[in-house]
Order: C-alpha cells, then sequence, then structure tokens
C-alpha cells in the first residue's frame, strides 16, 4: 500500500469514497506535491487516476474544491493533531538552556517534516493563496503551538538567558528562522550535501547571536 493509499485510510469514511474518487485523491496529492497546485491541470490528475476528466468535474466542481477535500482534513485529523501532539513532546519538558530547548525543536520538527513531506509541501504552497486553509493553520496549528512557545520564551528571559523583548517576537523570530533551514534543507535544496549537525548549530548560534559582530 502506498503512503498516498495509507493517507486515503486514515483520513477519510472510506465507504464513502468510490474506487474512482479514491484514485483521484491519490493522483491529486501527488501531482499537487510535484508540481504545485497552479501548474497541475485537472486533465493530468484524470490521465494519473486512470478516469475521464469529467469523473473529476462529478464528484468536484472545481479543481479547488478537489484541493480543500483533500487538505481540510489532512489537516484536521492528521497535521494538526500530530504537530501539536508531537511538540508537546519537547515543550512537556524542561531544558537548562535555551540552546538544548532550540536543538530539541529543530530535530523535532525535522522528523516531522520528513514524515509528511508531500502533504506539508501542498500546505506551504497554498496556505499564502487559499484563504480556508490559512484560517485552518492557524486554528489547528499555528494558535496553539504559538503561545505555549511564547510562555517558555518568557520564562528563559526571566531567567536572564534572553534578551528583553516582547516573547511574542522572540518567538516569531526563532520559528522563522528554524523553519527557512528545514524549508530549504528538505524542500528548496534537498539535493545539496548538507552537514546537518552543523547546518543545526549554526541555526541555534544565529538565533541566540544574530550576524552583528560583538566589539
Amino acid at each position: 500500500m502506498s503512503e498516498e493509499e495509507l493517507l486515503i485510510q486514515q483520513l477519510f469514511d472510506e465507504e464513502k469514497l468510490t474506487d474512482k474518487q479514491k484514485k483521484i485523491i491519490v493522483a491529486a496529492i501527488e501531482s499537487f506535491s510535484e508540481k504545485g497546485y497552479s501548474a497541475t491541470s485537472t486533465s493530468e490528475i484524470a490521465k494519473k487516476a486512470g478516469v475521464a476528466e469529467g469523473t473529476i468535474f462529478r464528484h468536484y466542481k472545481t479543481k479547488k474544491d478537489l484541493l480543500l477535500s483533500i487538505v481540510a482534513p489532512l489537516m484536521t485529523k492528521m497535521i494538526g493533531p500530530i504537530v501539536v501532539n508531537d511538540f508537546n513532546k519537547v515543550l512537556d519538558r524542561q531544558y537548562d538552556r535555551v540552546e538544548d530547548f532550540l536543538k530539541a525543536t529543530i530535530e523535532n520538527r525535522r522528523e516531522l517534516l520528513i514524515k509528511l513531506l508531500p502533504v506539508i509541501k501542498i500546505l506551504l504552497q497554498e496556505i499564502p493563496f487559499q484563504p480556508e486553509l490559512r484560517e485552518l493553520f492557524l486554528e489547528q496549528i499555528a494558535n496553539k503551538i504559538f503561545e505555549r512557545v511564547s510562555i517558555i520564551i518568557k520564562g528563559y528571559q526571566e531567567k536572564g538567558e534572553l534578551i528583553e523583548m516582547p516573547p511574542e517576537s522572540v518567538a516569531r523570530l526563532a520559528i522563522t528562522s528554524i523553519l527557512g533551514y528545514l524549508f530549504s534543507r528538505y524542500i528548496l535544496f534537498p539535493h545539496i550535501e548538507w552537514d546537518d549537525e552543523l547546518e543545526t548549530e549554526r541555526t541555534i548560534q544565529f538565533i541566540m547571536h544574530g550576524l552583528g559582530k560583538k566589539e
């Protein structure tokens, strides 16, 4: 069973899906992940699924409806719970140093990104352009994690390990640095030879010290 077929088993009520719908969903996940939503035509999806293009439109009014029918359950049933619950393993632990917390965060997000790479690629490509997905992302993931990270940052500030700055701003800067590294590593430039240990350390040092040369 392919990863896409396994996703269908986990996310959809299979009883309500015809065999053709299952093939359409598998083909759409593969195509959207490989080429992006905008660059993928319904005729390509139909060809990959082995169905007539009209069959897609009998089940989904538009290509956007097909995208949302895949991504909405992905977000609510799988990605949201996995991202939040998985990251809670990091957030529930006590780390003496900020650097240890950041390293655990990077490794946790790395493992998750590798596990869910095809569907995360679809989300990253489409969230900026699809308001419905953006709202789901904020509701299911971002707000739940951001609040907890901000509380942890405030604790390190009180211990004198981080500068005085609104915790929300520190969280935003740290999270975007970590996600920027992982995005470059696994999505933009996966074929470059990466030294993961070194790049993890550089990302942590960048968050802790920035690029300004100290006098």
